[in-house]
């Protein structure tokens, strides 16, 4: 599918409501068909990779019904599947679904589509190994074949700063005898976390590192906030758009997932909280953002697993930023849909940008007026094709996405909430 986006001549302006996370919405799908009861799931995400982690559920034997809310009626306890678990593009579904089967007591096998078995799963097969996992890989890749046995806790010492790997050896914890430890050089997303003791979970967190201990979880009811992932699309494009002036509601505000909300304030950008609230144990609020004239900053360090989705179009909001942005120690970037370092800077060079990659990130010149006038490609990437819709929007010339489809991976409802912005 291509789409050719025009430039936004009278800005973004009004409230607009996005939908729900991802990250939160895999979990609590996840979570709530391991835990024995009834669970109520208010504000689930329809985007394609959600329902990848809900149709394996249904697979695996928990009676899921998905109206305005989702029901989830589960025993506690997963069947055999009848046939493969398929991912499609879900590297979360993939890395969470492998700590929950480690520990079951049958063999299943986990695939993706070609973009997601291209996905390195040596961080997750290595750390299960440890716990006595059984998994065999295609050179570490999808698919992975598990032979469900009984496990022991560990103490595991990532050397990447992973919300994804995290959340798969906590989960394998749930069926591990004695204690298992994650510690990781950064604070990750920590969304399993606070769900995991939010339904009754045996878990700490202190620093950098989390402990559980085998635990039965507790049916309960979880409203998701809206994704701040997705927000960032909105945030980005009232920022760079001249005549902006923008409400986002009910978005996530985990201090772990706000990175871009402190890079947007240290560029100079107009940004507000409004109404500060707690659900489910996470932090929501309302967000105004209006156009601004941007400086350049530098992104590193612990800031980066805090943004490390929202990279891409952060990479476009500094192309209007003056001075010189950079970007580093987020060479993880090149194991997304797509190196996501290599494509961000061909396809924003495209349109005019004064954009270099690095090892570990990339460095760009701003304020550079962008060009357009050109067919850019998402490399069946959803949120290249997002971030470069926002580009379009501040182009002189239209610009042609190929690839668009893309979109529904994630954010189905993408191009209609923009419309009515427009």
């Amino acid at each position: 599918m291509q789409k050719k986006v025009f430039k936004a001549e009278n800005g973004l302006k009004g409230t607009v409501v996005i939908p729900s996370d991802k990250s939160i919405s895999h979990r609590a799908v996840i979570f709530a068909s391991i835990a024995k009861g009834k669970s109520v799931i208010k504000n689930f995400s329809k985007g394609q990779d959600p329902i990848s982690s809900l149709n394996i559920c249904k697979a695996l034997g928990a009676d899921i019904e998905l109206n305005n809310d989702l029901i989830v009626k589960s025993s506690g306890i997963f069947n055999k599947p009848k046939k493969a678990l398929d991912c499609g593009n879900s590297g979360t579904t993939m890395r969470l679904m492998a700590g929950v089967l480690a520990g079951q007591g049958f063999e299943s096998e986990l695939i993706g589509d070609q973009s997601l078995s291209k996905r390195p799963m040596k961080r997750i097969i290595e750390p299960l190994a440890m716990m006595g996992a059984d998994i065999n890989s295609f050179d570490y890749h999808a698919p992975l074949k598990i032979k469900g046995r009984r496990l022991c806790g560990v103490e595991y010492n990532s050397k990447l700063a992973s919300a994804q790997v995290k959340s798969c050896i906590l989960l394998a914890g749930l069926y591990a005898d004695g204690i298992t430890s994650f510690t990781e050089p950064y604070l990750s997303r920590n969304h399993s976390e606070i769900m995991l003791k939010y339904m009754g979970a045996d878990v700490t967190s202190s620093h950098n590192t989390v402990m559980i201990k085998k635990s039965k979880l507790s049916p309960c009811e979880i409203e998701i906030p809206g994704d701040i992932s997705s927000a960032a699309y909105f945030i980005v494009s009232a920022l760079i758009t001249p005549k902006s002036d923008l409400i986002i509601k009910n978005v996530g505000l985990n201090p772990t997932r706000t990175g871009i909300i402190d890079v947007v304030k240290s560029m100079g950008g107009d940004i507000e909280i409004l109404d500060e609230r707690e659900s489910s144990g996470e932090k929501i609020g309302d967000i105004r953002v209006k156009y601004s004239k941007l400086k350049a900053c530098t992104i590193e360090k612990d800031l980066i697993p805090r943004l490390i989705d929202e990279l891409p179009v952060i990479a476009v909001l500094a192309t209007q930023a003056a001075g010189k942005t950079v970007v580093k120690d987020a060479q993880d970037l090149r194991n997304k849909e797509s190196d996501r370092i290599k494509t961000i800077v061909n396809e924003l060079s495209k349109l005019g940008a004064d954009i270099s990659e690095t090892e570990d990130g990339f460095i760009v010149n701003g304020k550079k007026n962008l060009n357009g006038g050109c067919e850019l490609e998402t490399y069946h990437d959803h949120r290249l094709a997002m971030s470069f819709f926002v580009a379009a929007l501040i182009c002189c010339n239209p610009v042609l996405i190929k690839g668009f489809e893309w979109v529904g991976i994630s954010f189905p409802e993408f191009e209609k909430i923009f419309k009515s912005l427009l």
